[in-house]
């Protein structure tokens, strides 16, 4: 699972209704991951969850195809580095030959995009 958020967000109801949209449960994921300039946010999250973080690079998150142009976005690529944190991140820790079950969706503010291999 991958997510994109402001510094300040709070991301714990955001990454539980994305699963509860995906018709997930917590104990259905093994990874939380994003950038790294948000492995704050994730490290809390993953740590109460369970769950392994991966925070990667603007520049290994931009170098990561993503599936569908609308998990590219101006706004992430100026602010970031990157037009993809949530999709990018989520493929990148479920590894090679995965495949989104998510694709970015926003909640609450949080960006959240769900992958499987």
């Amino acid at each position: 699972m991958g997510f994109g958020a402001r510094p300040s967000a709070s991301v714990s109801g955001p990454v539980h209704a994305a699963l509860a949209a995906a018709g997930l449960t917590s104990s259905d994921v093994t990874v939380l991951a994003t950038i790294d300039r948000r492995l704050p946010l994730a490290a809390a999250l993953a740590s109460a969850s369970g769950w392994r973080v991966a925070a990667f690079s603007a520049a290994s998150l931009a170098e990561q195809p993503v599936t569908d142009i609308s998990g590219i976005s101006g706004f992430v690529a100026a602010a970031v580095g990157t037009p993809s944190v949530a999709e990018a991140a989520a493929l990148l820790a479920a590894g090679r030959f995965s495949r989104l079950i998510m694709p970015k969706t926003v909640f609450s503010g949080v960006t959240v995009a769900i992958a499987v291999t």
